[in-house]
């Protein structure tokens, strides 16, 4: 799998509403050069660092700063509104992403599923995957039966590993749920620690290979459903320590040891320059 950082490796670095600003907020021509200065070429923009409010003319600059540092860039945003979602399919194709990664943000299903199949048209026509992520709002069976329901190769899971937690449900059953209809991969560890009057549990970020997520089941789920060639992007829960400034440091360690730890396990291909096919494969499932 090809391996990219997103913005939502670096929270902390953009920006986190309710706690001070950054002194120099990471930006997205920083996001693509901290992507090449770590030896990577897959960069992924999202709704922290949002792409709509740029023009064309600054989207353009962005796309040449990229195409020099030879980083590829990826899209997302967050909603299924059908107005939102071509704005960001024309961003894609502006950028040069393969995909657009959303959340669906109600908990109706149906009327998300309408939003959906309007813009599923455009998105076939401009060779532009629809990925939508789990994030604990809809359980694994939900977003299955969105899937099955849609049954369209030019959308699929934008799978994070950690995310369900918000629905109940394990990294290890979110997995094998819902690889079958990946399309990209959000890495993202954790540890669950009983707190310390030992009534409850809270469940933290870890830089990868720290934590318990199973890398092993992960790739092992992944080869065997013929998706290596979805990108896998790095994410980070990185925790408030001390102070903005501090914290950051801290997110770029946890950054730099997680790159280290994916490329030791030989878990992401680090010579691979192509966006590969994101679009879906049905398979019996």
């Amino acid at each position: 799998m090809r391996l990219g950082l997103s913005s939502f490796t670096f929270t902390w670095a953009i920006g986190i509403p309710g706690y001070d600003r950054p002194a120099e907020p990471l930006t997205h021509e920083g996001l693509v050069r901290m992507t090449h200065r770590h030896g990577l070429n897959l960069a992924q923009i999202a709704d922290n660092l949002p792409l709509h409010p740029l023009s064309q003319d600054e989207l353009l600059r962005l796309k040449q700063t990229a195409d020099e540092l030879r980083v590829s860039i990826e899209v997302g945003t967050r909603g299924t509104e059908p107005e939102l979602l071509i704005a960001y399919l024309e961003i894609a194709q502006t950028l040069g992403s393969p995909i657009v990664r959303t959340i669906i943000t109600t908990a109706d299903l149906a009327a998300a599923e309408q939003h959906l199949r309007q813009v599923l048209p455009a998105f076939e026509e401009a060779n532009i995957t629809l990925a939508i992520e789990n994030h604990g709002l809809h359980t694994t069976r939900q977003l299955v039966q969105l899937f099955e329901s849609l049954n369209h190769p030019y959308v699929g899971c934008c799978l994070d590993t950690v995310n369900s937690f918000g629905a109940l449900e394990s990294p290890g059953h979110v997995i094998q749920r819902l690889v079958p209809y990946l399309a990209n991969l959000h890495i993202k560890d954790f540890e669950i620690k009983r707190v310390d009057h030992q009534l409850g549990f809270t469940i933290l970020g870890t830089p990868a290979g720290a934590g318990r997520l199973d890398y092993e089941l992960l790739r092992e789920t992944i080869e065997a459903h013929g998706k290596s060639g979805a990108s896998a992007i790095l994410e980070l829960w990185t925790p408030f320590t001390e102070s903005v400034e501090r914290t950051i440091e801290l997110e770029r360690s946890w950054m730099e040891q997680s790159i280290a730890y994916l490329k030791s396990i030989h878990f992401i291909e680090e010579k691979e320059n192509g966006h590969g096919n994101h679009h879906i494969e049905r398979e019996s499932v």
